[in-house]
């Protein structure tokens, strides 16, 4: 459910352990805001709709319980820019896997403060089609800085249109925003560690 969240204390949470499953770092130590940030792809997606979620699952104090939010969000482009590509080479589409702190507090699109891809390299597919399926063909992959940021759309929105040519962004600004709250916290707790994030992208 989109903002719920769930203490558990006794073992990692089921999202944990599926991220970990698929050989994946877990930051499970007993650190306050040690975050982990998640991905979940819907395994049959339609295009256009915010219908995966964005997650985050951390602990509010030391050896405290699991605590795991759940957003509502695309891992997808939007129709327009399927259909528009940006890139001669077709729009980008996240490939699922992990992204060890590639990620930083950054400006998107110099507008507002969000997630950026701005530490380290990413994959993407290359769906360059124009039609309005999402294509994950591997012989399409490319590896590099592609500004596929974690980002918002508008206050509540429900089609995802222009919002992503292939970044990760929530369906709700008000949930976005507790995130970057998040990724504050993490930075305040711990000022030693690099000012940096890691995105895990799975399917559902």
């Amino acid at each position: 459910m989109p903002g719920s969240s769930l203490g558990e204390t006794e073992m990692l949470p089921l999202l944990l352990e599926k991220v970990k499953s698929l050989g994946h770092k877990v930051f499970d130590g007993p650190e306050a805001y040690d975050l982990n940030i998640i991905g979940v792809r819907n395994s049959n997606p339609k295009a256009n709709l915010f219908d995966d979620f964005l997650c985050c699952a951390y602990r509010e104090k030391e050896d405290g319980p699991w605590v795991v939010k759940y957003w509502r969000a695309t891992t997808d482009p939007g129709k327009y820019y399927l259909q528009n590509p940006l890139d001669s080479g077709g729009t980008a589409v996240i490939v699922e896997g992990q992204y060890r702190g590639a990620y930083g507090l950054g400006t998107h699109a110099g507008r507002y403060e969000a997630l950026c891809q701005i530490n380290g390299e990413i994959k993407v597919y290359r769906d360059g089609n124009r039609d309005d399926t999402i294509d994950r063909d591997p012989g399409t992959i490319q590896e590099g800085y592609f500004g596929c940021n974690i980002h918002k759309a508008g206050a509540n929105s429900l089609n995802v249109d222009k919002w992503s040519a292939g970044c990760q962004v929530f369906a709700r600004e008000e949930d976005f925003n507790e995130l970057i709250s998040l990724c504050k916290k993490q930075l305040q707790e711990h000022p030693s560690w690099l000012p940096t994030f890691t995105y895990t992208l799975i399917k559902e």
